[in-house]
């Protein structure tokens, strides 16, 4: 791994000094606004970026259909990177030195965006707005030009964790895929649920990555004998132990992080999937809620037959969020100006997502989540945003 990272970086920064000092200087015209994103639209992970791409697509039509940003057109050029880090670090040198945008915004992933910070944070200057992923270092210290919207999965584990112990668990195992990624996430659960209640026992089941026979894991759950179930998996392996739990008659409290609360694991699971509780970043998109309202419309509207669902909920927000924060610059949109702007944003509503405020210190706009529950085959939320007891 640690190999791997050098490599993608010393290819990041061979890329041309000369592209650099040109975004460095770019900006947007006076027609439009230029901006990029990476996302897996091919892929394990298509799933997210399809749906990602599709919410801010009708966000950004609607919003050009409107007059644009202080009378600019969005033009957002969306490039698949297939969930592959040196893919992206390619894509990142077109986005910046070729199509010569301003921005990367509403991008996916986690590994993929490390490897592209390289040329782009550091070589090209190119800010990384609304990134959809991310760990605690992106942000302590926060990294210049580095903003994120996204409630760090260590925070939604603090979450889940506290919700299963407030409904009385003393016994918890968390499954969780192998990586190191979802480990790190998986460990958060236990000094929470023990800090809110010492007596409780927390356990962890490893599972390899992309597994779907999940007969084995549903038998070792059964012989751990939990009270409550956390799961930090992807929204296909979800589905894959719910519904394998319902084949062996398991039926525990089942508790998940936001990336599990998705359309798909309903759709996979079927009634399997009926009771779980997770945490989301965003209101359920069948809420009757005025904002998200205006969300469905836009969907019907400008992405015809595509599912309004939580991701593309996700995208929607983001696209927002990254609108309502350029709506306050005043004279040429530029990396530079862009930064700033994010850098004094507060109290920015998208009406779908937690309120976001940003500061020169303080580069993630937000640590709060939204409970959601599967009633009746449709995601449901449950009370307002609320913050997650802090970790350590």
């Amino acid at each position: 791994m640690a190999g791997t990272t050098a490599v993608l970086a010393a290819l990041a920064l061979t890329a041309s000094a000369c592209a650099g000092q040109d975004s460095a200087s770019a900006s947007s015209s006076s027609a439009e606004i230029h901006i990029g994103a990476w996302l897996p639209l091919t892929g394990s992970t298509a799933t997210y970026g399809v749906a990602e791409k599709v919410g801010a697509d009708a966000y950004f039509k609607m919003l050009n259909a409107q007059g644009g940003i202080n009378g600019r057109k969005v033009e957002w050029t969306v490039k698949d990177n297939a969930a592959d880090p040196q893919q992206t670090v390619q894509i990142a040198r077109e986005l910046v030195g070729q199509d010569k945008v301003v921005a990367i915004v509403n991008a996916n992933g986690t590994a993929q965006a490390e490897a592209a910070f390289p040329f782009v944070l550091n070589q090209s200057k190119v800010p990384v707005l609304n990134e959809v992923g991310g760990t605690e270092n992106w942000y302590k210290p926060p990294r210049a030009g580095l903003f994120g919207t996204q409630t760090l999965y260590e925070d939604q584990a603090a979450a889940v964790a506290a919700w299963a112990v407030q409904d009385g668990a003393k016994k918890i195992l968390v499954v969780h895929s192998d990586p190191a990624a979802f480990v790190n996430v998986a460990e958060q659960v236990a000094p929470v649920a023990k800090k809110a209640d010492p007596s409780v026992e927390v356990d962890r089941l490893p599972v390899k990555y992309q597994t779907t026979d999940y007969t084995p894991v549903i038998s070792k759950v059964k012989a751990a004998k939990p009270q409550a179930v956390i799961l930090i998996l992807t929204s296909p392996e979800a589905a894959a132990f719910l519904k394998e739990a319902k084949l062996q008659g398991l039926s525990l409290p089942t508790y998940a992080y936001a990336p599990v609360a998705a359309e798909s694991t309903i759709a996979l699971a079927k009634d399997a999937a009926e009771g779980l509780k997770a945490v989301q970043l965003v209101k359920a998109p069948s809420d009757d809620d005025p904002a998200v309202k205006e969300f469905r419309t836009a969907m019907a509207k400008y992405e015809p037959g595509q599912t309004a669902g939580f991701l593309a909920l996700w995208g929607w927000s983001n696209a927002k969020v990254f609108a309502e924060i350029a709506k306050t610059v005043k004279g040429p949109v530029t990396a530079q100006s862009l930064t700033a702007a994010y850098q004094k944003a507060s109290k920015v509503d998208t009406g779908v997502s937690p309120v976001m405020s940003f500061s020169a210190s303080s580069h993630l706009g937000t640590r709060s989540v939204q409970k959601v529950v599967v009633k009746n085959g449709v995601w449901t939320s449950v009370g307002d945003f609320y913050t997650p007891p802090a970790r350590g």
